[in-house]
């Protein structure tokens, strides 16, 4: 992937070094345990890191987290870059197509953390449940040690593949700005349990698609793409499918407790705004065929 002369987001806010508030309870296994016992249910993990820590004391004073104040790490240090670069890319993507659309982009933060981290709109969270974005305060929230979990544990190695991490959290930004989100999540509090994944499902494969139509219009815009690298996107979305995932958790495949989507879906929808290019392509929630 060529990113190394585009411009650098300013938007990055690095707390690699902060020591959140709330419960520490990033990186313990006990909490390790406990998410892996979520997805197993098949219940959102965030919920039981929101649970430890509304049910735990606040840490004492002069207490630091696991790894915070770790050396300095050129190589996660270039990886900053990269993620700077990528966002950077985002901005001009979505900056040009909200324009298009008579709108206005808002950028959103990106926040480098390591371990856990204290977010203004959706309480505390662990790096256990991977990179996420924070609807309540526009935020993206990445851990740059998922980027070796992508690659050792879900044989989703590239540059690409990394970007498409961002470009799916960035997804979701433009679906709240769009106003898509918030009728998701009050039709989400109206519906059944059932139901209320269905519609998790279809806002992530949303992401999906728009992370696709990010990459079709940075390819025409800045020719990010080598050979190669489509297919190295298209395998990290079929990696982190939930039916891989469950496989890999607990051996079987339970559909019905599906929150993002198959490993098939998510390539397919990838794909489409990838080729598409087109916003009109991407309403997932009339899709008869996910």
């Amino acid at each position: 992937m060529r990113w190394k002369d585009e411009r650098r987001s300013e938007n990055i806010e690095d707390r690699r070094q902060a020591v959140p508030t709330g419960m520490a309870v990033g990186g313990g296994i006990g909490t390790i345990i406990l998410v892996l016992i979520a997805i197993f249910l098949g219940a959102d993990p965030r919920q039981v890191l929101n649970l430890l820590q509304a049910n735990q004391p606040p840490p004492a004073a002069g207490a630091r987290m696991p790894g915070a104040n770790a050396p300095a790490n050129p190589a996660e240090d270039e990886k900053k870059d990269f993620v700077a670069a990528v966002l950077g890319d985002t901005e001009d993507v979505w900056t040009a197509i909200f324009r298009e659309m008579g709108m206005q982009y808002e950028e959103p933060k990106l926040v480098l953390f390591r371990n856990a981290v204290q977010t203004e709109g959706c309480g505390f969270a662990s790096s256990a449940v991977g990179p996420f974005y924070c609807p309540g305060d526009r935020k993206v929230y990445i851990d740059l040690g998922f980027y070796d979990e992508l690659k050792h544990r879900f044989k989703a190695p590239g540059e690409f593949a990394e970007a498409y991490v961002i470009a799916h959290e960035v997804g979701h930004h433009v679906q709240n700005l769009l106003g898509i989100s918030e009728r998701v999540h009050a039709l989400q509090s109206r519906a059944s349990e059932a139901e209320a994944k269905q519609l998790s499902v279809r806002l992530e494969l949303q992401a999906d698609f728009l992370a696709g139509v990010w990459a079709n219009r940075a390819q025409k815009m800045k020719r990010i793409l080598e050979p190669g690298d489509l297919e190295s996107g298209l395998n990290a979305a079929s990696a982190i499918g939930d039916d891989r995932i469950q496989m890999k958790t607990r051996g079987y495949v339970v559909p019905e407790s599906f929150t993002h989507g198959s490993s098939e879906q998510r390539v397919r929808w990838f794909r489409r705004g990838f080729e598409t290019g087109d916003m009109a392509q991407g309403d997932t929630f009339k899709a008869k065929n996910l």
